[in-house]
């Protein structure tokens, strides 16, 4: 008898890795053509790029082990397609490539392959690039091409953005690809949500403690407005309903997404209020991540004959 060995969750189900990963690639058109419309043809060459070398590393990798080729499952593109949209569309195409190296191969590959990585790889990727390419990743064209301030680094000031927030809403400001556009991501979100490929409890335990926080902890004279900003700006929408719920990196208990999503949201709020940089979503999520396998192991159901957190009875 032949017994295989593998990580949790053991369910079976309908649901095929190359289903759910066309069904977040679907999710995420209407930002990809916010983006492109917005921002101009080159965001669409930047992703373009990201997909294809993320596609092409992974293959490769996989030539080079002689292990199974995986590139069909559809991980790679997503993660391609993921880090482009949290990319500005002026960022050098070779810095793009170098990102999808580092998700790929140092990430994901190294940690075994899909299902193994601790961190989720599109945003680790662009912590490095933060790291090793602060200027190219923090210039935002804007609606005339020209470089300018994203709504998030005018309320660094602290200012309320020149943006209305139905602007904000709509996709009609300076940012990242994939997250200028609030109505975009949530239309993503909820087809995702009605696919039943995401729960909701983790973008809405992400985004309302944020919204909470920010009316408490508000830098205006008007919370209400300043807590609407301080959700819709940013990479907050795309963090939160595409990055904060990937399947490896988040937990699978309900009370534990709960308290995830509430993680990540506070600490999106401190990184944003005392970080060196506006945005806080990207090293919110990556802490968080270093958190489920504690937050699953303290939240789920008892094994029989143990108590929770696997201590025997």
């Amino acid at each position: 008898m032949k017994l295989t060995l593998s990580t949790s969750p053991h369910i079976r189900g309908n649901f095929r890795i190359n289903r759910i990963m066309l069904d977040v690639i679907i999710a995420l058109i209407p930002a990809l053509v916010v983006g492109t419309v917005v921002l101009g043809i080159r965001a669409l060459l930047v992703t373009a790029v990201s997909v294809v070398s993320a596609v092409g590393f992974e293959a490769l990798w996989c030539l080079i082990t002689r292990k199974k080729q995986t590139v069909t499952d559809g991980s790679a593109a997503v993660t391609g397609l993921l880090l482009a949209l949290t990319l500005p569309a002026s960022v050098p195409l070779w810095q793009v490539v170098v990102g999808s190296f580092f998700a790929i191969i140092v990430i994901k590959a190294l940690f075994g392959g899909l299902g193994q990585n601790v961190f989720n790889p599109a945003l680790a990727a662009r912590a490095f690039m933060m790291l090793i390419f602060p200027v190219g990743i923090t210039r935002y064209p804007g609606l005339d091409g020209v470089t300018s301030a994203t709504p998030l680094h005018q309320m660094v000031m602290p200012a309320t953005p020149d943006e209305s927030i139905l602007d904000m809403f709509l996709g009609k400001c300076p940012g990242s690809i994939g997250e200028i556009s609030a109505l975009a991501l949530l239309l993503g979100g909820a087809y995702l949500c009605i696919r039943r490929v995401i729960s909701p409890r983790i973008p809405l335990a992400y985004i309302g403690t944020l919204a909470v926080l920010s009316l408490v902890f508000y830098k205006t004279d008007n919370a209400l407005i300043w807590s609407a900003y301080s959700v819709l700006s940013g990479g907050l929408m795309l963090g939160a309903i595409f990055m904060a719920t990937d399947y490896v990196t988040s937990p699978v208990t309900p009370y534990g997404q709960i308290l995830y999503g509430i993680g990540c949201g506070a600490l999106t709020l401190i990184f944003r209020y005392f970080g060196l940089f506006p945005e806080g979503v990207t090293y919110a999520i990556l802490l968080m991540n270093l958190t489920v396998w504690i937050i699953d192991r303290y939240t789920g159901f008892a094994r029989f004959g143990t108590k929770k957190g696997g201590k025997k009875q």
